[in-house]
């Protein structure tokens, strides 16, 4: 859906208030540009989850399930039982509000419950009404409330204007994980059928075809022959991109958007040029066509099915470890909860570089390496023959992405291969990177034309860091390693900060990767004239 765009101006005048209401009352406007649309009953119905009907939040009536109440605190209970993390963060948070202004929804809307705080207390509330004896015998002098139609649509409304960036969790004095009490909210809001349609959608494409923009295996294949003949014509060298090859030592992971979207197309031919050169004996899958993994902005049960799949097509091809691309939600559902979900993978062996004969022991759990540390351990090793020249039309700073970042640390890979294929790298503000990296503001399947509006409050943030180091350095390109990224930067700063493009950090290694035997090199992966040519062919 096409919205008109809201004046810029407008929107960075954000109202620091004291709520007109009474955070007790559950009453929220479903206006357009600040929420998401429902999902529809086919994704529902072929996922197997409750309740699929057609509907919208705008909807007086949401069509909720009879006996919807009880399911839902049915759900909590069990969820009590069973994650003793969630019970924990429903009862230890002081309310101290020392993650209040952390969150972006909140600097970028004002609105008080998008501070974590107060956005998780809509659940707590409920916790202590049914699950607490002060809550049960004093209801609201409790800090109590009954649950209601209106505080669902409440935690509808709330719970997907959050991104579950987890940046209010690096703030916290006691740890609660706020993201993980909004994948709980979203969790119970499932159980009733009350989802948005740009998760549900997605996932059920992945479960049904292996990727979540639904690319059939044919269409897949031509994408990948398509970015195999460009590369040819750019550099006079023909790579391989095998698919279910079975015996091949490596199976390479990459997410939908790198063979299908812009940007991360250029990302995907540094990928094929790094893999070439290094001589990496690879194959990708049609069916685990798809590193990321919309399950965890739905529910637990949905993260483990879509990730079992990397592990199932990997043993089907009988390679030794797995390499993954450059992608957000794929690396927390593999550093936070692949072990204990799908694991132990004890069929793969812990990864070797084939090219530097590097063993990486921190995957020797889930036996999975990210691009970025492949390709840092090659650079490392002399490996790669680099002309950072060749990216001089480039200004650039590095936007640590959520999920690489905060759940796995992958903070000096990344930097480390940018100041080798760049001569002009400049860092935003400390306190907006790294582990307090701000979030895009569209995770978490969020990134929808029709939730415009709170995409561009959200990604206010980090829009503004990006502007400082655009006026003071002239910077005019954002590298990063997550497809979301890649897929909602672009219209955050066209929006915030016009003049400031994004790329992947591959797309950065391609350009200044020479390939041995590679022909004179005029133009970029996308196809924009190179700052200087090589005089003569190193053939």
């Amino acid at each position: 859906m096409s919205l008109d765009k809201p004046n810029p101006a407008h929107l960075a005048a954000v109202e620091q208030a004291l709520p007109r209401r009474a955070w007790r009352d559950p009453f929220v406007e479903f206006r357009k540009g600040t929420f998401n649309h429902a999902a529809h009953a086919r994704s529902l119905e072929y996922l197997g989850l409750p309740n699929p009907r057609q509907w919208q939040p705008t909807d007086a009536d949401w069509k909720l399930p009879a006996g919807w109440q009880q399911i839902i605190l049915d759900g909590m209970k069990e969820r009590l039982d069973r994650y003793r993390s969630f019970r924990l963060f429903m009862d230890i948070c002081v309310r101290c509000g020392a993650c209040a202004d952390k969150c972006h929804f909140y600097l970028g809307s004002g609105d008080p419950k998008n501070t974590p705080v107060l956005r998780a207390e809509l659940i707590r509330s409920v916790y202590r009404r049914y699950f607490t004896v002060a809550g049960r015998l004093l209801g609201p002098l409790a800090g109590a409330r009954d649950l209601t139609e209106d505080v669902v649509k409440e935690w509808f409304y709330y719970f997907y204007q959050c991104t579950e960036c987890r940046r209010c969790s690096v703030f916290c004095p006691y740890g609660i994980d706020t993201a993980e009490i909004t994948m709980i909210g979203r969790e119970l809001l499932n159980l009733v059928g009350c989802n948005i349609n740009w998760v549900i959608e997605p996932a059920a494409n992945c479960d049904r075809v292996g990727n979540h923009l639904g690319i059939q295996p044919h269409g897949f294949k031509d994408s990948l022959d398509f970015a195999v003949d460009e590369l040819e014509e750019l550099t006079g060298i023909r790579v391989d991109a095998p698919i279910n090859r079975k015996g091949a030592e490596v199976l390479l992971v990459v997410p939908s958007a790198d063979y299908f979207g812009s940007p991360h197309y250029f990302t995907l031919l540094g990928y094929l040029m790094v893999l070439h050169e290094a001589g990496v004996d690879y194959t990708f899958s049609a069916y685990a066509s798809e590193g990321g993994n919309f399950g965890l902005f739905s529910s637990h049960e949905m993260v483990k099915r879509l990730n079992a799949k990397l592990y199932a097509e990997a043993k089907r091809l009988g390679v030794k470890w797995i390499l993954g691309g450059e992608c957000g939600h794929m690396w927390r559902v593999v550093h936070q909860y692949m072990d204990t979900m799908n694991g132990p993978a004890d069929f793969l062996e812990v990864p070797v570089s084939p090219a530097t004969g590097t063993r990486f022991e921190h995957a020797a759990s889930t036996r999975m390496l990210h691009i970025c540390e492949f390709t840092a351990d090659l650079i490392e090793h002399g490996k790669l023959s680099l002309d950072p020249s060749r990216n001089d039309h480039w200004n650039a700073t590095f936007h640590d992405s959520c999920n690489p970042a905060r759940a796995m640390g992958l903070y000096e890979e990344p930097r480390f291969i940018l100041r080798h294929v760049l001569n002009a790298f400049h860092e935003m503000p400390e306190n907006t990177i790294r582990e307090q990296t701000f979030c895009c503001g569209s995770g978490a399947g969020l990134g929808t034309d029709e939730n415009f509006e709170m995409r561009m409050r959200g990604g206010l943030p980090r829009a503004s860091a990006v502007k400082y180091v655009r006026d003071r350095f002239g910077t005019n390109l954002l590298a990063c390693i997550c497809a979301v990224d890649k897929a909602t930067l672009p219209p955050l700063l066209e929006y915030w900060v016009p003049g400031v493009e994004v790329a992947g950090v591959h797309e950065l290694v391609g350009n200044a990767l020479v390939m041995k035997g590679e022909r004179t090199r005029t133009t970029d992966l996308r196809g924009d004239p190179l700052a200087h040519v090589e005089g003569a062919d190193r053939a």
